[in-house]
């Protein structure tokens, strides 16, 4: 039997529960009759109490630059220690990763890194952050979580990758969260279509993450006759300015995948368009990804005066040039997390 620690953030449910119990990680609350798992397939229900079945048990483990995440404003040019277990709680039809985020924990091979062993291998390799990333973070929060702990005992930040549909209980306990980064996938018909569950929810999410003090990053996967018109893109960005216009945006190139494979990439000029209409909107930082290495919008460059303060090469940063987080040309303050 496979190595299990009791879930955080559940109950019995209901006066005659016959031992079904509520998971309130995320925002589908599964019930989960005794012998069965939520819809993540990491946590089951084992006589009336919820178990995390991939506690201390990535899949994978990798050393990442930050800008990979992506984040952009936060500790540009250091190094994320990464990790991952099985399970998601999205069903997303266009999932890169989905041979591990579609699994179940038996079927895909793990190795032991306790939470003191993720800290210790973070620190050797000289990363800076530890990103909890590739699958969905929230379905292990009680890994990430423990291992959030240490780490902060060690000046190491921690960062989500997420598709924002963790609870706000979740939320509301997660105090060592450092940054994020949030999918907004599309209108509330394409979470219906293509991903399973509500845009509403994830919406909710970065409210509370930005208001939290979460340092924030939303992505818009651009996906060719699916989320590529206007007003999907343009919905995106108003809510985005509503939280903080200086929240930084990225539209990224959809490229065929799992089950949409006869889609065709996303051409640069749509995520060129998507990026010229959130600046017309009023977001001060907007950004083209999986193009090509140097893009140029890519480079992050100071809202007030145009002044190129973050050049980028793919995940490399070749210059940095800032004035603590002001810009040496106009002073004006910018929204980055330094070292």
């Amino acid at each position: 039997m496979m190595k299990v620690k009791e879930a955080l953030l559940w109950e019995p449910f209901g006066e005659e529960t016959g031992k079904l119990v509520k998971c309130h990680l995320c925002r589908h609350g599964c019930v989960i009759v005794p012998g069965k798992r939520g819809l993540c397939r990491v946590r089951e229900n084992r006589d009336g109490k919820l178990y995390a079945l991939t506690y201390g048990k990535p899949c994978s483990t990798a050393v990442d630059p930050i800008e990979k995440k992506p984040l952009f404003h936060f500790l540009p040019g250091t190094d994320a220690f990464s990790i991952a277990t099985v399970g998601c709680n999205f069903r997303c039809l266009h999932c890169q990763n989905w041979e591990i985020s579609q699994a179940n924990p038996e079927d895909v091979p793990s190795m032991d890194l306790p939470p003191e062993r993720v800290v210790e291998e973070a620190l050797r390799t000289n990363c800076k952050s530890i990103a909890y990333t590739y699958t969905e973070p929230t379905v292990f929060f009680e890994y990430a979580f423990d291992t959030s702990r240490l780490a902060r005992e060690h000046n190491l930040k921690n960062v989500f990758v997420t598709n924002g549909y963790m609870s706000p209980e979740m939320i509301k306990m997660y105090d060592t969260l450092d940054a994020a980064n949030v999918d907004i996938k599309g209108d509330e018909t394409f979470y219906k279509k293509v991903v399973g569950g509500s845009r509403e929810g994830v919406l909710d999410s970065i409210k509370l993450l930005h208001k939290k003090g979460v340092h924030v990053e939303v992505t818009n996967l651009i996906i060719p006759g699916y989320n590529d018109d206007k007003d999907s893109i343009v919905e995106t960005a108003e809510f985005v300015k509503t939280v903080s216009p200086e929240m930084p945006l990225h539209f990224t190139a959809f490229f065929p995948n799992y089950k949409l494979t006869e889609v065709k990439p996303t051409s640069r000029e749509t995520l060129v368009m998507a990026r010229k209409l959130a600046i017309d909107v009023g977001m001060k930082y907007a950004y083209c990804g999986n193009t090509y290495p140097g893009d140029p919008y890519e480079n992050t460059y100071c809202p007030n005066c145009g002044e190129l303060l973050i050049a980028r090469h793919g995940y490399n940063i070749t210059s940095i040039h800032l004035d603590g987080t002001r810009c040496p040309q106009c002073g004006a303050k910018v929204n980055v997390v330094l070292e």
